[in-house]
């Protein structure tokens, strides 16, 4: 810093983000022995308890706060959850843990992340040039119409990737992935120019599958073991299967990613989801 040069503003100390929302992802199985050791008393009391806690409609509850099924063994239920306090999220995990029923939930897994804006979500001046690239021309009226469409939607589009709306669908999938570093497809190697054509390309493959599922991408660098978290809702479990089966062809997927384990769930409500893992009537 040169003599006389003000000094960075840096932002107060915080657990909040500037921009954004944290994301939590857990999921737990339920213990039949420890539930054994519970009186009907006790299971009918700690089920009246996750109403409550699990309710994303009650006093003080995170921004956004969804549970579900989970299909297979690894987990019989799992929470999904966004705010932009991080310690609003792991008070309902651990208001689930010292609750009545909490001796009967093993945690299974969980992925910490945050949402974001891709560094690969065009500009306005980006989505021109790229118009341009691909044979558009500035004066054409047809030209100017696109571009001003996506100045109209872009702030839209943002905003949902920030402070995501959650969609009523049935079902819900998530994995984790990286961008893979193999010294033959190294991803971080290529310059940004390919990487934005990558994903790109990508992109107008998910685009195909609007208003039958709908994604979120969190980022969990540096909050996680992985790069990020995909979230899919689908109106069908057909949908899931479609979309991960088609974009895996793209070679930003077929050649640079990799991924983690897939969790299938069916969303419901609080009261359905006790019933379905046999813990209410």
């Amino acid at each position: 810093m040169r003599p006389g040069q003000p000094a960075e503003q840096l932002p107060e100390p915080s657990i909040r983000l500037t921009t954004g929302w944290h994301c939590l992802h857990i999921y737990y199985r339920v213990n039949a022995l420890a539930l054994t050791m519970l009186s009907p008393q006790a299971v009918d009391v700690g089920c009246d308890e996750l109403r409550e806690l699990l309710n994303p409609q009650r006093e003080g509850a995170p921004e956004r706060l969804q549970v579900f099924a989970v299909s297979g063994h690894r987990a019989d239920m799992g929470v999904m959850m966004m705010d932009p306090d991080p310690l609003k999220l792991d008070a309902v995990h651990q208001s689930l843990r010292a609750s009545t029923l909490g001796v009967a939930f093993d945690a299974t897994y969980s992925f910490v992340s945050i949402s974001e804006i891709s560094e690969y979500v065009p500009t306005i001046e980006q989505y021109s040039a790229r118009l341009i690239h691909e044979g558009g021309k500035a004066d054409d009226p047809a030209f100017m119409a696109k571009v001003k469409a996506y100045e109209q939607r872009l702030p839209m589009m943002n905003k949902q990737r920030l402070y995501p709306d959650v969609p009523e669908w049935p079902v819900i999938c998530f994995y984790p992935m990286n961008k893979i570093r193999d010294p033959h497809a190294n991803w971080y190697m290529l310059p940004f120019s390919e990487r934005s054509r990558l994903m790109a390309e990508h992109a107008t493959s998910g685009i195909k599958f609007a208003g039958k599922v709908s994604q979120l991408i969190t980022a969990s660098t540096g909050f996680d073991d992985w790069e990020w978290g995909v979230t899919l809702w689908g109106r069908t479990p057909e949908y899931i299967k479609e979309i991960v089966y088609t974009m895996r062809y793209d070679q930003a997927s077929a050649k640079y990613a990799g991924f983690g384990e897939f969790y299938i769930g069916y969303t419901m409500s609080v009261g359905d989801l006790l019933k379905h893992l046999k813990l209410a009537k």
